[in-house]
């Protein structure tokens, strides 16, 4: 990614000065500040992560149904199937109310559907199998808001249904007995953006009691955040509170299935954050859905042996080797199409592999800074497409606008899945690119937004970056804090590994800083010795117990060669 303007956010100093005065670090108060935030009041809102402030869930529509629907099963001891769904946000979601119902005596047990044979959601042909074997009560997990003629294919089959589920509805909700999901048009809960495990353990707790929350956070939190982290919901209000202490949680996890991944993976050891999540156990976790084997992950964090979790986070990892090198192949094959196709990107090709298109998508997306679809046609004709948003662009209401073109559809506004038929493609792209030109305007000018231009570098310290965690969880809706250098000089520049990546170091006023800058090789880069303009995200780095200041490079260039304005986004 090249920006061609940094936007260096300005704040009032009386603000940041205040902060300082109440207790906060310098940098994080400047960040604070940058960010719009007026006082130590307000800071200490922002960061407050107590219990106390999550929401009732019964705030939630239909909660009270589903509740009342699900504790009759309890105590009737019916036999209930969860239906999930084979990402990380439905693995987590399967397993958090799987282990809570199994803890209430319920004979509970769970489905996972198939990426390519089932595809997403409720399905007629699981539930001939559920209503053959006796199940009198579905669950639906992270899905659910669309299976209009599912459930009605449900009750006629004398299978209840009550769904829990976080993606857009459309017009027709589900004569389900509860449909649960804060996106309902009818629905006043504040925090529209929960994740599909984030539902699940709403529901949980409103079965157990607001008293149990602590307690159920502390059981379930490393699944929750889990999930939260890996759907990219934003880390905003309830959902930091659920991210943050699940992270705790997930730091002095006793489940067998995440001590053993952790270690596989590396991560062993080490501060859990959401880049920990993001980028090492939930692709791992979610290689098992891409694959075509969603029951591994599930078994693996539902496992208690030891051994069992072993073998299980060694074939995940397996996996995910084997993903990474499917995503390689598709994604420069989909990079040839991009660089000559209209935007947005709507590609297509037969030989591509189902599993992996929501990755490329999202890479193409991000390279090119345009929504992007990727889509894989089968044998039969039939498309099925990964598609990814960028920046505001509303991509649900886009593809309700093309609906009529497509079998199905589902998702939100930053991702969504679509199926469709081979003979609509070219009508498909010619209405969604209308779209796009309506409600975007096109193309922008990529603009990065800088919290804070570090002006002393002496400020970039040790204890300094360790207060900046007082502002995690990081993500969506609450990026990491990305502050800048202007005028350094580039000390050293070579590859990294294969030469896709760049180490470098950056030096000014005496002080010198290494750094990396990922997907980007030292060729193309200004040569040793050159003035730069440095924006960076600033990170502690840790190596063989020694911690120093790292700087995680997030666009750089010859001093002068970016647009600079100072303001606010």
């Amino acid at each position: 990614m090249t920006f061609e303007k940094w936007n260096i956010h300005d704040f009032p100093r009386g603000t940041a000065i205040s902060l300082v005065r109440s207790g906060y670090n310098y940098l994080p108060a400047v960040v604070l500040a940058s960010r719009g935030i007026g006082s130590a009041e307000e800071a200490a809102e922002l960061l407050d992560r107590s219990t106390e402030k999550l929401l009732d869930p019964f705030a939630l529509k239909d909660m009270d149904k589903a509740a009342a629907r699900i504790q009759q099963a309890i105590d009737s001891r019916e036999k209930v199937m969860i239906f999930g769904d084979y990402d990380v946000d439905g693995m987590t979601s399967t397993c958090v109310m799987l282990e809570f119902l199994r803890s209430c005596g319920l004979d509970a047990g769970y489905y996972i559907p198939g990426r390519d044979e089932d595809g997403y959601g409720l399905n007629n042909t699981a539930l001939d199998r559920f209503a053959r074997d006796g199940v009198t009560l579905v669950i639906t997990v992270d899905c659910g808001v669309t299976a209009v003629e599912e459930v009605e294919y449900a009750k006629a089959l004398g299978l209840d249904v009550v769904i829990t589920d976080h993606h857009e509805c459309k017009n027709q909700l589900p004569d389900a007995i509860a449909v649960v999901d804060p996106k309902r048009p009818d629905s006043s809960y504040e925090n529209k953006n929960l994740a599909g495990v984030g539902v699940a353990f709403k529901t949980i707790c409103a079965l157990a009691g607001r008293p149990a929350i602590q307690r159920l956070l502390d059981r379930f939190g490393d699944l929750v955040a889990l999930g939260t982290v890996a759907d990219v919901v934003p880390v905003i209000g309830e959902n930091s509170i659920l991210i943050s202490r699940g992270l705790a949680a997930l730091e002095r996890t006793k489940r067998p299935g995440l001590q053993t991944l952790l270690k596989e993976s590396g991560a062993e050891g080490r501060r859990i954050t959401t880049v920990s999540v993001g980028f090492t156990l939930a692709p791992r976790l979610n290689a098992a859905g891409r694959m075509g084997k969603p029951e591994l992950s599930v078994q693996l964090l539902d496992t208690e042996s030891l051994t069992e979790a072993e073998r299980l986070s060694q074939e995940l990892c397996r996996l995910n080797d084997e993903r990474r090198d499917l995503v390689t192949r598709i994604y420069d094959e989909a990079l040839e199409i991009a660089d000559s196709a209209e935007v947005p990107l709507i590609l297509a090709k037969e030989s591509w592999f189902q599993g992996v298109m929501g990755i490329v998508a999202a890479r193409i997306s991000e390279l090119k800074m345009v929504p992007t679809i990727m889509i894989c046609i089968d044998e039969n004709g039939i498309g099925r497409g990964s598609c990814r948003s960028y920046g505001c662009f509303p991509l649900y209401a886009a593809l309700d606008r093309c609906s009529d073109l497509l079998e199905n559809f589902g998702g939100h506004e930053m991702a969504a899945g679509i199926t469709i038929r081979r003979e609509n493609i070219d009508a498909f792209r010619q209405r969604f690119t209308a779209c796009y030109q309506e409600l975007s305007g096109g193309p922008s000018i990529p603009v990065l937004e800088v919290d804070y231009e570090i002006i002393k570098p002496g400020l970039l310290t040790l204890p300094n970056l360790e207060a900046m965690t007082a502002l995690e969880p990081f993500g969506n809706g609450n990026m990491p804090p990305v502050l800048c250098l202007r005028d350094a000089e580039l000390t050293f520049i070579g590859p990294c590994g294969t030469g896709v990546h760049t180490k470098l170091r950056v030096s000014k006023n005496g002080e010198t800083f290494d750094g990396i800058f990922f997907s980007h090789a030292a060729g193309d880069l200004p040569p040793r010795g050159s003035r730069v303009d440095i924006a960076f995200e600033p990170q502690i780095n840790e190596f063989r117990g020694r911690r120093s200041v790292q700087l995680l490079v997030v666009d750089l260039a010859g001093t002068g060669e970016r647009q600079i304005t100072e303001g606010h986004a």
